[in-house]
Protein backbone atom coordinates (compact mmCIF):
# COMPACT_ATOMS: atom_id res chain seq x y z
CA UNK A 1 0.00 0.00 0.00
CA UNK A 2 0.97 3.36 -0.67
CA UNK A 3 -0.31 6.51 0.68
CA UNK A 4 1.07 9.88 -0.47
CA UNK A 5 0.93 13.79 2.08
CA UNK A 6 0.90 16.55 -0.01
CA UNK A 7 -0.06 19.95 -0.94
CA UNK A 8 -3.57 20.44 -0.80
CA UNK A 9 -4.11 23.01 -4.16
CA UNK A 10 -5.93 20.11 -6.05
CA UNK A 11 -8.00 19.27 -3.09
CA UNK A 12 -9.16 22.79 -3.22
CA UNK A 13 -9.14 23.30 -7.19
CA UNK A 14 -10.12 19.51 -8.76
CA UNK A 15 -8.67 18.82 -11.76
CA UNK A 16 -7.42 15.69 -14.05
CA UNK A 17 -3.83 15.38 -12.73
CA UNK A 18 -5.41 16.12 -8.97
CA UNK A 19 -7.96 13.17 -9.72
CA UNK A 20 -5.10 10.69 -10.86
CA UNK A 21 -3.30 12.15 -7.44
CA UNK A 22 -6.03 10.73 -5.37
CA UNK A 23 -6.75 7.46 -7.56
CA UNK A 24 -2.95 6.63 -7.77
CA UNK A 25 -2.29 5.79 -3.87
CA UNK A 26 -4.52 3.98 -1.96
CA UNK A 27 -4.37 6.61 0.65
CA UNK A 28 -3.96 10.65 -0.12
CA UNK A 29 -3.31 13.09 3.13
CA UNK A 30 -3.87 16.53 2.54
CA UNK A 31 -3.94 19.63 4.69
CA UNK A 32 -2.21 17.26 7.47
CA UNK A 33 -3.86 14.41 7.16
CA UNK A 34 -7.57 16.20 8.31
CA UNK A 35 -9.11 15.31 4.62
CA UNK A 36 -8.12 11.52 3.83
CA UNK A 37 -8.97 9.51 1.18
CA UNK A 38 -8.92 5.74 0.44
CA UNK A 39 -9.00 3.90 -2.66
CA UNK A 40 -9.73 7.67 -4.21
CA UNK A 41 -13.14 8.15 -2.14
CA UNK A 42 -12.64 10.85 0.36
CA UNK A 43 -12.93 9.39 3.92
CA UNK A 44 -13.03 11.92 6.25
CA UNK A 45 -12.06 15.82 6.64
CA UNK A 46 -12.27 18.19 9.57
CA UNK A 47 -13.37 22.29 9.62
CA UNK A 48 -11.96 24.75 11.35
CA UNK A 49 -14.54 26.98 11.14
CA UNK A 50 -16.58 24.43 13.05
CA UNK A 51 -14.10 24.20 15.51
CA UNK A 52 -13.05 27.89 15.86
CA UNK A 53 -16.32 29.78 15.20
CA UNK A 54 -16.50 32.74 12.79
CA UNK A 55 -15.92 34.95 15.32
CA UNK A 56 -12.45 33.60 16.70
CA UNK A 57 -11.80 33.13 13.26
CA UNK A 58 -12.49 36.73 12.17
CA UNK A 59 -10.16 37.60 15.17
CA UNK A 60 -6.72 35.42 14.04
CA UNK A 61 -7.56 36.91 10.41
CA UNK A 62 -7.61 40.39 11.37
CA UNK A 63 -5.08 40.52 13.63
CA UNK A 64 -2.78 38.54 11.47
CA UNK A 65 -3.82 40.97 8.07
CA UNK A 66 -2.38 43.99 10.35
CA UNK A 67 0.80 42.60 11.54
CA UNK A 68 1.57 41.39 7.70
CA UNK A 69 0.85 44.93 6.74
CA UNK A 70 3.18 46.22 9.21
CA UNK A 71 6.11 43.96 8.51
CA UNK A 72 8.56 45.78 6.87
CA UNK A 73 10.03 43.39 4.40
CA UNK A 74 11.31 43.88 0.83
CA UNK A 75 8.46 42.45 -0.88
CA UNK A 76 4.86 41.69 -1.12
CA UNK A 77 2.74 40.13 -3.30
CA UNK A 78 -0.97 38.50 -2.74
CA UNK A 79 -2.60 35.83 -0.98
CA UNK A 80 -1.44 36.37 2.95
CA UNK A 81 -3.80 34.15 4.25
CA UNK A 82 -5.07 30.92 2.88
CA UNK A 83 -8.30 29.46 4.52
CA UNK A 84 -8.38 25.51 4.18
CA UNK A 85 -10.68 23.39 5.51
CA UNK A 86 -8.79 22.41 8.75
CA UNK A 87 -6.11 24.70 8.63
CA UNK A 88 -4.95 28.10 8.01
CA UNK A 89 -1.61 28.78 5.73
CA UNK A 90 0.11 32.55 6.31
CA UNK A 91 2.22 34.04 3.85
CA UNK A 92 4.22 37.07 5.00
CA UNK A 93 5.66 37.47 1.36
CA UNK A 94 2.46 36.19 -0.14
CA UNK A 95 1.46 32.70 -1.97
CA UNK A 96 1.58 34.79 -5.02
CA UNK A 97 5.37 35.12 -5.62
CA UNK A 98 7.78 33.94 -8.02
CA UNK A 99 9.83 31.01 -7.42
CA UNK A 100 12.72 33.52 -8.08
CA UNK A 101 10.99 35.34 -4.98
CA UNK A 102 10.04 32.13 -2.86
CA UNK A 103 13.96 31.28 -2.98
CA UNK A 104 15.01 35.16 -2.23
CA UNK A 105 12.34 35.03 0.96
CA UNK A 106 13.68 31.88 2.03
CA UNK A 107 16.76 33.14 2.12
CA UNK A 108 15.93 36.54 4.23
CA UNK A 109 13.78 34.88 6.51
CA UNK A 110 16.64 32.28 7.14
CA UNK A 111 19.14 35.47 8.14
CA UNK A 112 16.03 38.05 9.76
CA UNK A 113 13.60 35.82 11.46
CA UNK A 114 10.18 36.54 9.51
CA UNK A 115 8.41 33.61 10.28
CA UNK A 116 9.58 32.65 13.46
CA UNK A 117 9.15 35.99 14.97
CA UNK A 118 5.63 36.16 13.84
CA UNK A 119 5.12 32.81 14.74
CA UNK A 120 5.99 33.63 18.19
CA UNK A 121 3.69 37.36 18.42
CA UNK A 122 0.50 34.86 17.23
CA UNK A 123 1.16 31.66 19.77
CA UNK A 124 1.35 34.83 22.36
CA UNK A 125 -1.83 36.85 21.49
CA UNK A 126 -3.83 33.65 20.66
CA UNK A 127 -2.61 31.26 23.47
CA UNK A 128 -6.44 30.71 24.43
CA UNK A 129 -7.26 29.47 21.02
CA UNK A 130 -4.58 26.50 21.77
CA UNK A 131 -3.54 26.84 18.33
CA UNK A 132 -0.19 25.21 16.78
CA UNK A 133 2.14 26.84 14.52
CA UNK A 134 4.25 24.70 12.34
CA UNK A 135 6.79 26.43 9.89
CA UNK A 136 6.43 24.78 6.50
CA UNK A 137 7.70 25.30 2.74
CA UNK A 138 9.56 28.36 1.60
CA UNK A 139 7.30 30.70 2.80
CA UNK A 140 4.51 30.55 4.97
CA UNK A 141 3.54 28.54 8.15
CA UNK A 142 0.01 26.63 8.69
CA UNK A 143 -2.15 27.04 11.69
CA UNK A 144 -4.21 24.32 13.24
CA UNK A 145 -5.60 23.41 16.85
CA UNK A 146 -3.05 21.59 18.97
CA UNK A 147 -3.81 17.72 17.43
CA UNK A 148 -4.74 18.40 14.00
CA UNK A 149 -0.82 18.11 13.08
CA UNK A 150 0.35 15.12 10.43
CA UNK A 151 0.21 12.64 12.87
CA UNK A 152 -3.79 13.08 12.47
CA UNK A 153 -3.55 10.92 9.33
CA UNK A 154 -2.05 7.95 11.56
CA UNK A 155 -5.72 7.06 12.63
CA UNK A 156 -6.66 6.07 8.90
CA UNK A 157 -3.16 3.87 8.84
CA UNK A 158 -4.07 1.52 12.01
CA UNK A 159 -3.77 -1.68 10.08
CA UNK A 160 -0.12 -1.23 9.54
CA UNK A 161 3.11 -2.36 11.61
CA UNK A 162 5.34 -0.01 9.66
CA UNK A 163 5.39 3.41 8.36
CA UNK A 164 7.98 5.63 6.51
CA UNK A 165 7.39 9.13 6.28
CA UNK A 166 9.79 11.14 4.58
CA UNK A 167 9.65 15.31 5.02
CA UNK A 168 11.94 18.02 4.83
CA UNK A 169 10.98 19.97 7.98
CA UNK A 170 11.32 17.73 10.50
CA UNK A 171 13.32 19.90 13.17
CA UNK A 172 10.88 20.32 16.28
CA UNK A 173 8.63 23.88 14.93
CA UNK A 174 8.80 22.33 10.94
CA UNK A 175 5.36 21.18 9.69
CA UNK A 176 6.94 17.43 9.49
CA UNK A 177 8.09 17.00 13.15
CA UNK A 178 5.45 15.49 15.45
CA UNK A 179 4.86 12.96 12.40
CA UNK A 180 8.47 12.11 11.65
CA UNK A 181 9.04 11.29 15.61
CA UNK A 182 6.06 9.85 16.04
CA UNK A 183 6.86 6.01 17.49
CA UNK A 184 4.29 5.08 14.60
CA UNK A 185 6.92 5.63 11.76
CA UNK A 186 9.95 5.51 10.39
CA UNK A 187 11.26 8.87 9.97
CA UNK A 188 13.62 10.26 7.32
CA UNK A 189 14.97 13.82 6.75
CA UNK A 190 14.72 15.02 3.22
CA UNK A 191 16.06 17.66 1.14
CA UNK A 192 13.83 17.33 -2.36
CA UNK A 193 10.89 15.22 -3.87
Amino acid sequence: PSAWWGDPIWSRSPSSSANQVITDYDYVFSENGLVAHKDGKLIGTQSLKTYLGDDQLKEFINFTLHYIADLDIPIKRGTFIEFRSGMINVSPIGRNCSQEERDDFEKYDKAHNVRPKMVSVLREKFAHLNLTFSIGGQISFDVFPQGWDKTYCLRYLEEFKEIHFFGDKTYKGGNDHEIFESERTVGHTVTSP
